[in-house]
This record gives C-alpha cells, sequence and structure tokens, in this order.
C-alpha cells in the first residue's frame, strides 16, 4: 500500500515536500516513481528514483526545480518541490516499478491515493 501526503495550496514560487509512505511490501526493492495528473490534462510523469537511491531522473517541466528522495528505513519517497509554477498544479501520485528507472506508466504496478497540489496567486 501506498500512501501520498504534502499536498496544499501554496503561491507561485513556494515550495511543498510530498511524501510516499509504503508499507506491506519490500519497499527498498522497487523503483517509486511519481506522476501528476493536472485538471484537464492526461496523466504526467514527474520522476522516479531507484532503488537504493542512488539514481533519479526527472522530467524536463520540473529538472532543476524538484527533488526526489528516499528513505528506506522509514519506507518514505519524498518530492520536494521549489519554484512552484501555476502549471505544477496537479494531483500527485507515487507508484511503484519492479523495472528499472522508467516513465511509462504501464511498468507501475501499485498506485497510491493522489494529494492535490495547487498553485495558485
Amino acid at each position: 500500500q501506498l500512501q501520498a501526503s504534502g499536498g496544499g495550496s501554496v503561491q507561485p514560487g513556494g515550495s511543498l515536500r510530498l511524501a510516499c509512505a509504503a508499507s506491506g511490501f519490500t519497499f527498498g526493492d522497487y523503483v517509486i516513481g511519481w506522476f501528476r495528473q493536472g485538471p484537464g490534462k492526461e496523466r504526467e510523469w514527474v520522476s522516479c528514483i531507484s532503488s537504493g537511491g542512488g539514481r533519479a531522473i526527472y522530467a524536463d517541466s520540473v529538472k532543476g526545480r524538484f527533488t526526489i528522495s528516499r528513505d528506506d528505513a522509514e519506507d518514505t519517497v519524498y518530492l520536494q518541490m521549489n519554484i512552484l509554477k501555476p502549471e505544477d498544479t496537479a494531483v500527485y501520485y507515487c507508484a511503484t516499478s519492479p523495472w528499472g528507472l522508467n516513465s511509462d506508466p504501464d511498468k507501475y504496478d501499485y498506485w497510491g491515493q493522489g494529494t492535490l497540489v495547487t498553485v495558485s496567486s
């Protein structure tokens, strides 16, 4: 089971940190990804981090602003989001993948409930 949290409302330029807490499986074995779906938009891959946390990749739209990290002792993955823009407004989801680092939602098997991020002045 995955549970995303940390969403909220923030002004443009602000920051939020999302958390994805896992339970019921060996968290450290999986790549963990973040996806988002904005109003009227298709689901979009945001970032993912390798098992062990040694590598991470980002969508161009968030590169340099978002940072993904993981704490396997706490079975939690974080997404630090800085310099938020209105176009970052979306429901954010975390998911697990038994594959390597990838942006293909079909390669993610367990999905958590989303957390809403709203960026507005």
